[in-house]
């Protein structure tokens, strides 16, 4: 079977090039007037879009691109992380769970499979067609909830929303990071914790789909990496589910979705060979696949922060949260305890 998400779309007319041209070099030229922050990490310096976050500049302008024109539809299914939540598991299991098999796994990476909206379909002055895509649409975006294509919100799509512990997450980006420049900990951990990071602040990010979740459950979907790796099997069933493709008891009978768990576990998938060998393209930059699998261990930080560092993201995690009901969630209650 092959991606249900293909990566190279119908060529643009002349006219059609030429146009979406000059709207990316108009937004292009706005970003370049906008606030900035040192990005040591990278070679780039982190823009801030008008809603308030940061990313790298064309990751804004793809945004500002996206917003005006995507048309999400009723069918659509918009699966959204902050960066290193667990996009490429998400990624594996939802797209095995809407086609009932993982074979796609073995020859393509889940980032071809369910390609980043700002990071490999609107890119490089390019406006695709999507409306002959098949429903339902599988969209991957870490676009903070706001910035979203208003018809979202009205079309009544369905949105799944991954967080995971904001520690586990900055030790994560922080791992990610490091495989491009050095980067020292401690000016990483301040950035963080001032909101300065990859689509962040991190905590109005998820605030932002915790609250849509509340306000409207039977829409956007709130999931946790600590959730899904402890009933992996029961997650799995709960987000069949909640797009419309529950397991039948036939199904779970004979073992479809534990055959899905089994093949989409990250063991399994940084062992295949295009996971170990092969490369993915992303904005102007090819990637190995291999560099989107590390540990994945719930509690990793414990062997990265020092206690103040630590204790520094859980205050300003109780401050950010406090009054929305997120502290009351059994991931951060468990977090407290600790």
């Amino acid at each position: 079977m092959a991606p249900s998400f293909p990566l190279s779309f119908a060529p643009q007319s002349a006219d059609e090039a030429t146009a979406h041209k000059e709207i990316y070099d108009q937004l292009r030229q706005a970003v370049e007037t906008f606030p900035t922050a040192p990005n040591s990490s990278t070679s780039f310096t982190y823009s801030r879009h008008p809603d308030g976050w940061y990313t790298f500049p064309e990751g804004v302008v793809s945004a500002m691109v996206i917003k005006s024109h995507l048309t999400a539809r009723t069918t659509d299914i918009f699966m959204v992380t902050f960066p290193k939540s667990g996009t490429t598991w998400l990624k594996a299991l939802l797209h095995s769970a809407l086609h009932r098999r993982a074979d796609d796994l073995a020859a393509h990476s889940p980032h071809q499979l369910v390609p980043f909206l700002e990071t490999q379909v609107f890119i490089k002055d390019r406006i695709p067609d999507l409306s002959s895509l098949p429903a339902p649409r599988l969209l991957m975006t870490h676009i903070p909830s706001q910035s979203l294509p208003d018809s979202v919100a009205d079309s009544s799509c369905k949105v799944v929303y991954l967080c995971r512990d904001p520690k586990d997450c900055f030790i994560s980006l922080w791992h990610f990071l490091n495989r491009f420049r050095p980067w020292d900990i401690n000016e990483a951990h301040r950035n963080f914790c001032d909101g300065v990071s990859l689509f962040g602040p991190y905590w109005e990010h998820v605030l932002g789909y915790w609250m849509w979740h509340v306000k409207r459950p039977s829409q956007v979907l709130f999931l946790t990496y600590e959730e899904l790796t402890t009933d992996t099997l029961g997650q799995l069933r709960r987000l069949a589910e909640f797009v419309g493709r529950p397991f039948m008891v036939k199904e779970q009978e004979i073992g479809v979705d534990r055959k899905i768990v089994e093949a989409c576990a990250m063991e399994s998938l940084s062992r295949l060979e295009v996971n170990q060998s092969g490369t993915t393209d992303m904005v102007d930059k090819t990637y190995a696949n291999n560099i989107f699998f590390r540990r994945g261990v719930v509690g990793d930080w414990r062997n990265h922060l020092t206690p103040e560092m630590a204790r520094r993201i859980d205050e300003i995690t109780e401050i950010k949260f406090k009054g929305s009901g997120l502290l009351l969630h059994p991931q951060f209650l468990q977090a407290k305890r600790e």
